[in-house]
């Protein structure tokens, strides 16, 4: 019988691990401060230790007429935006990773490029956008701008699982006497169903907590990030604020979660960052 081979891997240094635990520290320290200021019972400062615990903030939140306001407008442009993004995404990816011609590094690059810039310019150049084609601030105009750089997120999972998907498939499909719309509706999409579900449920948590760009597009419409910036400077009841943060952190983290969970063996999400 061939002899088994024992690989035996060398453990991580000391001084690798203490980098590893001070760089989660430092990342989800201020999660937990803001988690931890939900339940203080001091309602001008942030003391710490908190005087005392309480869950009054809950309560107070979930009667707040103008806090369910701002939850539903978020919702709604999230979902709206995620929507867009998915079939503009979608259709982007398998149009540029089929065809070959010159220019298509440029427009490939002219996608990507509104998650690569910074806020700020984005949401100044859709401003000046609107402005000059005369179109009003309202709710329209926010997804619009959220789906711009949602759609590159579903772009980059798309064509990520497309790189990774045989052309011999689709050939033996066509081979098979299978026209473009069946090839499509069950061999095409179904190979890229999880990256397109990672890419939405990305897109979602980009467009819920949205903020630089937002502020630039809203108008007078006001998203829960928006709500929460407006009620940082009031003296009172700030950690009613905190109690929104929690909600958005829950929002936000259950669809980069399952993302992360159906992808875990691969390579597909990508572009996430904003």
């Amino acid at each position: 019988m061939p002899s088994k081979k024992t690989f035996n891997l060398k453990k991580a240094s000391f001084s690798l691990k203490f980098g590893a635990i001070i760089g989660i520290l430092f990342l989800h320290i201020p999660l937990f401060l803001i988690i931890l200021y939900a339940f203080t019972t001091e309602d001008k400062s942030y003391q710490f230790p908190p005087p005392g615990y309480t869950l009054k903030w809950f309560s107070i939140a979930m009667g707040r007429e103008d806090i369910w306001n701002a939850v539903y407008l978020s919702l709604n442009v999230a979902l709206v935006s995620t929507f867009a993004a998915i079939i503009l995404g979608t259709l982007a990816a398998a149009a540029l990773y089929k065809a070959d011609f010159f220019g298509k590094q440029s427009i490939t690059l002219l996608i990507i490029l509104p998650i690569a810039l910074p806020g700020i310019i984005t949401g100044i150049s859709l401003r000046s956008s609107y402005g000059v084609v005369g179109i009003p601030f309202s709710t329209w105009t926010i997804i619009i701008s959220h789906a711009t750089f949602c759609m590159v997120v579903v772009y980059n999972n798309v064509v990520a699982r497309l790189r990774r998907t045989s052309p011999n498939i689709i050939q033996a499909s066509m081979d098979l006497g299978a026209n473009n719309f069946q090839t499509f509706f069950y061999i095409i999409l179904p190979n890229l169903g999880t990256a397109i579900l990672a890419g939405g449920m990305l897109a979602f948590a980009l467009s819920f907590d949205e903020v630089i760009v937002t502020t630039f597009t809203a108008g007078q419409q006001t998203t829960l990030p928006i709500w929460m910036l407006s009620e940082l400077i009031r003296p009172r009841q700030r950690p009613i604020t905190n109690v929104v943060a929690v909600f958005i952190i829950c929002i936000t983290f259950i669809p980069i979660l399952y993302a992360s969970y159906i992808t875990r063996n691969t390579s597909e999400v990508e572009g996430s960052g904003k």
